[in-house]
């Protein structure tokens, strides 16, 4: 069984190509904060996309984005120039969830520090009278 899951953030802008044969591919890399980690610490991942979800993937996330990621590891290997042998391996995705949304234009919400990761409009909130009934 070879199956990926990943929460975390956009580490750089998706860059969309297409292949010879017209197939949209995107590539970007996520950062996964890791757990219980002292230092803040985070792992990067290299992720590619394919057809209508990297089109999607490059017109609507951007640097900063929180995103959901289902896929494989896949490994690969390819040899430079120079004759050097490479080895890369990347998580190719099935399915990216946009857990932030807005357009690329848009930066990622501040987080409000009472609320942690929420992003909360404290304006939308309303002074329930204490008379009333709740209603749930």
């Amino acid at each position: 069984m070879n199956s990926v899951v990943l929460i975390g953030r956009l580490a750089r802008d998706p860059e969309l190509r297409f292949t010879a044969s017209g197939k949209a591919v995107a590539t970007f890399s996520v950062a996964v904060n890791r757990p219980f980690s002292k230092n803040k610490e985070a792992d990067f991942f290299n992720i590619v996309v394919w057809g209508k979800t990297a089109e999607n993937c490059a017109n609507y996330l951007a640097k900063g984005r929180l995103v959901g990621i289902q896929g494989r590891l896949q490994s690969r290997s390819y040899e430079t120039q120079n004759g050097d042998k490479r080895y890369v391996t990347e998580v190719v995705a099935d399915q990216v969830e946009f857990l932030e949304w807005g357009g690329r234009e848009d930066q990622p919400k501040k987080k409000n520090d009472d609320f942690g990761s929420m992003d909360v409009d404290l304006n939308d909130f309303e002074a329930i009278d204490e008379d009333e009934d709740i209603p749930f």
